[in-house]
């Protein structure tokens, strides 16, 4: 039985193998785990207990839980991990880590024919080359049959129940008996006898007022990324109105942080361009549809600011520009007064009516809106009160808020052993090698894929760090490799016992003080909301936000920023942490944004400090250091990492050195000047 709010029950765990997060790398991780673990009790005798906790429920939970309408990545057989890598390397301006890129592009078809084996009916072109959806039943892709391509990476599918089908595989592959949902784990806890190593987690139920105290060998932290760190665009009634998904609160970077992982690239953000308003994604009409973007005269801004991409050899000389890129022509129309941006979709259906046969083009138009009631079912809400049919009028597109995040257009994350076979280094060998902690290994490999820095702590999907572009099928099968190391990891070490840094009371205070402070404090005044002695977690987000928009490159400065403006930003920060210690939890619900705004600050301050060690504008289109606008590739052409020492609250940023392992030479034609 449940405690009471303010004095919950204690339930404590032993556990070899913790997976924490319900998204589409902890089902990748929940699948497939027990093949390896039963091969293991076969061999060795060993018999693994395994349990994932997950803040929501399995079945919408992570960044597809609304469905999605393409999967992002999949190799096929007429392309190979190298030109995956390559693109990879290419969208996110040249630093990233190719084996992580090459070894994921290897395994992530298997993931997509898991997909279609378990029900997810994808798209498919018939011997005519017609387009057909799934329901029709064709030869599945790995006996051959041909996907249809929305870009040269994207294949299309009818993804309305995409994560309730690869959620199922992986509640039977696991069993219902080693999965609790509505488990919301806060904190990670280090063992008592090696400070760098893991020992557990804790977290609290956000249905019943109980505490979880899991000790465990190995913990797959795979919570998703962060948003919501920024002010919105869309405020009052849209306030949260994303995609990328609000409830993903920076939980994987601010435990893995305080736990004492390296961190990679958190400097690295993704500013979508979105349907402005609905913040419904794009990427099914520049790809699938191909409409264009265009300027308030009608002009193709891609076309009439090309020559803006020769200021940034060579990434502006490859055949498609980065991301980021297409986001800074979009900007230069904005702020010279050539908006509102639109969608051109007017012109995009008309010329498909044209090479399209009319059962294609009805089966189109209905896609135009399923795109959106499939994921974000906001834009259609858009659509219908500004009377907008896509075939007669067009949408206006606009830059969104930042994320931070390292599965989708972004490279933020975590520092992660990578393969052994694929030719990675082994050391460190650069002007500031010296700078790198000590403790921390060398190289890109120490042992088992996947791990983090800290023994025993793995991670996947947005979780990754220098390895973008994984998408729902990549960080599946990101977190599928995890399970076979996790599990090796704890047969390796089959005779040792974690203990915890910390008491279980110190762990229950501590989860518990935004209750104890509210109790301690509402009969202060009458006005519930309104006390001196605690902050609401909504206002202290709205505070954070405020921050990071005004002075850490948001919607307000046109993503510009400068050392000044982030020295500010830092003296506001450490004030913020200090009032979030008065955050008040009225009940679980509040709880629960108390501590997720708590990972959301951690992660905030990481992106602020990484922003302000990278001296050059690594990502024009979405961030500029005005003081240091411009790509710097004899000083910069590197990783920045951290760490960050959860006593004295101070962070440790440094330089690694960045390799090309796949020959990147031939994205890229010569540049024009």
């Amino acid at each position: 039985m449940a405690g009471e709010f303010g004095n919950p029950t204690v339930v404590q765990e032993e556990v070899d193998i913790l997976l924490i997060g319900g998204g589409m790398a902890c089902c990748g991780a929940a699948y497939e785990v027990m093949r390896w673990a039963e091969a293991a009790k076969a061999e060795s005798g060993i018999d693994l207990k395994i349990k994932l906790v997950d803040k929501a429920a399995m079945d919408r939970s992570g960044a597809v839980a609304q469905g999605l309408s393409a999967i992002n990545t999949y190799i096929g057989a007429e392309q190979d991990p190298a030109d995956y890598a390559r693109m990879v390397s290419n969208d996110l301006m040249g630093i990233t880590r190719d084996d992580l890129a090459y070894d994921l592009g290897r395994h992530v078809d298997e993931s997509v024919h898991l997909f279609e084996e378990w029900g997810l009916p994808i798209w498919k072109t018939d011997e005519n080359g017609e387009r057909h959806d799934g329901a029709q039943g064709m030869t599945p892709l790995k006996d051959g049959g041909k996907p249809v391509r929305s870009g040269k990476w994207q294949i299309m599918i009818n993804g309305e129940s995409y994560k309730w089908i690869v959620a199922e595989a992986a509640k039977k592959a696991l069993g219902m008996d080693r999965i609790e949902e509505r488990i919301f784990i806060v904190k990670l806890v280090n063992d008592k006898n090696d400070p760098n190593r893991i020992a557990g987690a804790v977290g609290f139920s956000t249905r019943e007022n109980k505490v979880v105290v899991y000790t465990a060998k190995s913990i797959l932290l795979a919570a998703g990324g962060c948003v919501n760190i920024f002010r919105p665009r869309s405020v009052g009634e849209g306030t949260g109105r994303a995609w990328y998904p609000v409830w993903n609160a920076g939980s994987t970077y601010a435990m893995a942080a305080e736990a004492g992982a390296e961190m990679t690239m958190m400097e690295n953000r993704f500013v979508p361009a979105r349907f402005k308003d609905g913040y419904g994604p794009v990427g099914a009409w520049f790809l699938l549809f191909k409409a264009q973007a265009v300027n308030a005269n009608g002009e193709v801004y891609m076309v009439r600011n090309k020559e803006l991409l020769n200021d940034y050899p060579p990434y502006g000389q490859a055949a498609v520009p980065a991301s980021c890129l297409r986001n800074h022509l979009m900007l230069k129309e904005m702020k010279e007064g050539r908006g509102p941006i639109y969608m051109d979709t007017v012109t995009a259906l008309a010329k498909l009516r044209e090479t399209l046969t009319p059962r294609e083009v009805k089966h189109l138009e209905a896609e135009a809106w399923e795109d959106f009631l499939d994921m974000c079912i906001g834009q259609c809400g858009i659509w219908v009160g500004e009377n907008i049919e896509p075939e007669k009028k067009n949408s206006e597109l606009i830059p969104t808020e930042p994320y931070l995040l390292g599965s989708h257009s972004g490279c933020c994350g975590i520092w992660v052993s990578g393969p052994d076979d694929v030719g990675a280094p082994t050391t460190e060998d650069h002007a500031d090698a010296s700078k790198i902690p000590a403790h921390l290994p060398k190289g890109w490999n120490w042992g088992y894929r996947s791990m983090t820095t800290v023994k025993g702590l793995f991670t996947a999907g947005d979780g990754v760090g220098a390895s973008g572009h994984k998408f729902s099928s990549g960080s599946h099968a990101e977190g599928r490799m995890c399970a076979k190391s996790m599990v090796k990891y704890c047969i390796d070490n089959k005779d040792w016992k974690p203990e915890l840094d910390a008491s279980v009371d110190q762990l229950v205070e501590e989860i518990y003080k935004p209750v104890r402070t509210y109790l301690e404090h509402k009969d202060y005044t009458t006005a519930i909301d309104v006390n001196p002695n605690y902050i609401t977690p909504k206002m202290l987000q709205f505070r954070l936000q405020k921050i990071m928009d005004e002075y850490v490159a948001g919607v307000a400065t046109y993503y510009t920023t400068n050392a000044k403006m982030l020295e500010v930003a830092e003296e506001k920060l450490n004030f913020l942490k200090e009032d979030a210690q008065k955050m008040r939890a009225k009940d679980l619900h509040e709880l629960l944004r108390a501590w997720e705004n708590y990972h959301r600050i951690i992660t905030a301050e990481a992106h602020m400090k990484h922003i302000q060690f990278r001296e050059e504008s690594r990502y024009p289109g979405f961030y500029y250091r005005m003081d240091k606008n411009f790509i710097d590739e004899e000083n910069w052409h590197c990783f920045v990492n951290s760490v960050y020492d959860r006593n004295t609250k101070e962070w440790t940023c440094f330089k690694r050195a960045h390799v090309d392992l796949v020959d990147k030479s031939k994205l890229f034609k010569p540049a024009a000047h």
